[in-house]
C-alpha cells in the first residue's frame, strides 16, 4: 500500500488523521501487520522533552538605563556565556547552578522560561564609557526578551565509534578489532527514529533548512551531515 504525503496532509487538515507515538506503533504493527498499520496510521511522533547535552539558547535582553555590557551573566544562579554582544548570552542546558549544583541547571532555566515563569537575571561588568553600568539584577519573562533562539548543534548525532574492550597489551591501532557502535544521546528507545535506521542515515529529503519542532515552535536544521574530523586534523 502506498500513502502519499498529500493524502496525509489532507487528513491532518480535516482532522481525520490517526496520530500515534513511536512507543505505541510496534503493538499496532503486531496486531494489524505492516500493511494494516500503514493503512490505519498516518503520523508517528518521535518527540521527546529530554534536554540533550548540546541544547541551549541565545537570548537578547535589551538595554537597561544606564546601559551595561554584560561580561558575567547568571539566570537563576546558572552561569551563562557572556562573550557575545553587550546584552546577549548563550545558556547551555547542562550548566549547573552555582547554588543548587546538580539539582538545577540550564535546562531548568529554559523550561521555566517556556513555561511562563519569571527568571532572575544577574550580570556584572567592569564598565566602559559607553556602558557605564557595572551590575544589574532584575526579573524577566520570556515575553520580555527581544530574542530567544534555541540552538542545538549536535542533537542529530546518532552514534559514535568506540574501541572494543581488549584485555592485555593493546596493539598500537587495535589491528583486527572492528569498531563498536554505541549510543551517545538520550536513551530514547523506539522514539529514536534515527537509531532505528540500520544504515545509520537519515532520509535524503532531510537536511539543512528542513523543518522540525523544538520547544513547541517551528525549527530548522542547520546542517545535514555531522563532521567526522578530530582535533588536530590538518585537512581542510
Amino acid at each position: 500500500m502506498h500513502k502519499s504525503i498529500e493524502t496525509i496532509n489532507e487528513r491532518i487538515r480535516d482532522g481525520s488523521a490517526r496520530v500515534v507515538t513511536a512507543e505505541e506503533m510496534p503493538a499496532i504493527v503486531s496486531e494489524l501487520g505492516e500493511e494494516g498499520a500503514l493503512k490505519e496510521v498516518d503520523v508517528v511522533t518521535t518527540g521527546t522533552f529530554g534536554a540533550m547535552c548540546s541544547s541551549g539558547a541565545f537570548l537578547n535582553f535589551g538595554h537597561s538605563e544606564p546601559p551595561i555590557r554584560m561580561e558575567r551573566i547568571w539566570l537563576n544562579d546558572v552561569e551563562a556565556y557572556g562573550g557575545l554582544a553587550a546584552v546577549d548570552t548563550y545558556i547551555g542546558a547542562t550548566q549547573q547552578s552555582d547554588t543548587l549544583e546538580d539539582q538545577y541547571g540550564g535546562a531548568h532555566v529554559l523550561e521555566d522560561l517556556v513555561s511562563g515563569k519569571s527568571v532572575e537575571l544577574r550580570a556584572t561588568s567592569r564598565g566602559t564609557d559607553c556602558y557605564p553600568r557595572r551590575t544589574i539584577t532584575t526579573e524577566l519573562l520570556l515575553e520580555d526578551l527581544n530574542q530567544a533562539i534555541m540552538c542545538n548543534p549536535r542533537n542529530a548525532y546518532q552514534r559514535y565509534n568506540a574501541a572494543n574492550q581488549y584485555h592485555g597489551p593493546a596493539p598500537a591501532h587495535l589491528h583486527g578489532y572492528a569498531p563498536a557502535r554505541f549510543r551517545e544521546r538520550n536513551l530514547l528507545g523506539r522514539r529514536d527514529c534515527l537509531t532505528q535506521s540500520p544504515t545509520i542515515r537519515i532520509s535524503g529529503s532531510s537536511g539543512a533548512a528542513s523543518r522540525s519542532f523544538c520547544a513547541g515552535q517551528r525549527a530548522w536544521w542547520s546542517a545535514r551531515e555531522p563532521s567526522t574530523r578530530r582535533a588536530g586534523d590538518s585537512r581542510h
